[in-house]
């Protein structure tokens, strides 16, 4: 693998305009991208990459850019190159000083770019935000030190799981495997499972749920059938990986009950867990539990960390606390947390539950501040892509959570410097009008 191109713009073109004398240059995206440390972003993701032969790899600046934008604005990867081509403030933001007219990179190549930067890739944009705050003034060092800690569920992007389309949907896959190998089946049960399902789900809407159950129980059978006529016909012949994965999800199917732990919940997705958060609205969600940790005063998210096997909160607050420390450089002294954090074993920082007795009056003020992590998780929920996870897999996950990080951020920053902006320009013209009414007589 070759060297990553670089993008040059030191030499302007003739019959084109640079997009820096175009643009606005109090725009919080021009500015972020005259603030962020890309020199730094470059050195580091250049370890990626050897000389050789062959086609130069994308820019690594274009390629943060658009993770960066990306979950910036909550997008998919195909969305968010075409939408680059429309955007001349994405386009400088990636590093680009001429209007670019075609699509920077295949959407398929950010998948890659994303398994290339790993888990420790993606903590180094998510410090690197943090380091961005610190300089625009976004965020003090003492504010790093005064944390809030809290759990929420990131969903998988799965259908609803029920044993039905589950048990029908490994017989069809375990089917066409087994056309795929060669192997004659004695029975497919194709057309008597898709009614079975069908049945199925018009007796689960009219809450019939013997007749239901019934419909399950021959579903099940089925699947049984076609398992054991398989293994009976591919004794002695190497089966492929595909077929052996397939093989074991549906025997975990087939073997799970109602009380089993470690159930199956999708085919494509077996990492997902079953997580009840006692919500009135949604009394189960699939997916993992993500550990977030923000600073106290302005929100900013300092870790992001997927966690599986659905462990006791408290048991991840000295991870959480730890991995912020090395996000963001800087030692934390006061962690806020609400009650599902007892028995959490931090002895090296001062944590303070809700509802804690015996606090200072300074202490008291700050704790009514934890409730604040709320909003912001649902932002990252709504604006973001923390609500539904598309990337596969435990590392998708742990990737997701740090880049829904990452987002949160950027949104941040850029509300803040929106915000700096249009109060120095009200400041600027109230001078005005005090200066106009002093000379006017």
């Amino acid at each position: 693998m070759s060297k990553p191109s670089v993008i040059n713009d030191r030499q302007g073109n003739l019959f084109r305009n640079l997009l820096s004398q175009q643009l606005n240059p109090k725009h919080p995206l021009f500015q972020l991208s005259q603030v962020i440390d890309w020199t730094s972003i470059e050195k580091e993701f250049g370890k990626f990459y050897a000389a050789s032969p062959g086609h130069p790899p994308k820019p690594v600046r274009l390629m943060t850019g658009l993770l960066m934008l990306q979950h910036m604005e909550g997008l998919s990867d195909e969305r968010v190159v075409e939408l680059w081509i429309e955007n001349p403030y994405w386009q400088y933001f990636c590093g680009y000083d001429e209007l670019q007219w075609e699509k920077p990179i295949n959407p398929s190549s950010l998948t890659r770019w994303r398994k290339r930067l790993g888990k420790e890739g993606i903590e180094k944009i998510l410090s690197t935000t943090v380091v961005t705050s610190l300089k625009i003034g976004h965020t003090e060092e003492k504010d790093c030190s005064q944390v809030i800690a809290d759990t929420t569920v990131m969903e998988k992007a799965i259908a609803y799981p029920l044993d039905s389309k589950l048990l029908h949907k490994a017989r069809r896959h375990l089917v066409d495997l087994a056309k795929e190998a060669g192997i004659t089946l004695r029975q497919t049960y194709t057309r008597l499972g898709r009614a079975a399902l069908r049945k199925a789900a018009s007796y689960g809407h009219a809450k019939q749920y013997k007749r239901m159950a019934k419909q399950v129980k021959k579903l099940r059978g089925f699947l049984g059938r076609v398992v054991r006529d398989v293994e009976r016909k591919a004794l002695g012949v190497v089966l492929s990986p595909k077929m052996q994965d397939i093989l074991e999800k549906a025997h975990q199917l087939l073997n799970q009950t109602k009380s089993s732990k470690n159930k199956l919940y999708s085919l494509h997705a077996p990492e997902v867990e079953c997580i009840a958060k006692g919500k009135a609205h949604k009394r189960y969600e699939f997916g993992c539990k993500m550990a977030l940790v923000i600073t106290h005063k302005q929100g900013l998210a300092l870790s992001a960390q997927a966690l599986h096997d659905n462990p006791y909160d408290g048991h991840t607050l000295q991870g959480s606390l730890n991995h912020s420390e090395k996000i963001s450089g800087i030692a934390i002294e006061t962690a806020f947390a609400d009650l599902g954090y007892k028995g959490h074993e931090v002895s090296d920082k001062q944590v303070i539950l809700a509802r804690q007795k015996g606090l200072s009056p300074k202490l008291k003020r700050a704790l009514k501040r934890r409730n604040s992590i709320e909003p912001h998780i649902g932002h990252m929920k709504t604006e973001g892509k923390l609500g539904r996870n598309w990337l596969k897999g435990i590392l998708g996950d742990q990737l997701n959570a740090l880049l829904c990080a990452i987002g949160h951020n950027m949104r941040l920053l850029r509300a803040f410097l929106f915000f700096i902006l249009a109060f120095l320009r009200q400041t600027l013209k109230s001078c005005q009008h005090q200066l106009q009414d002093k000379i006017t007589p």
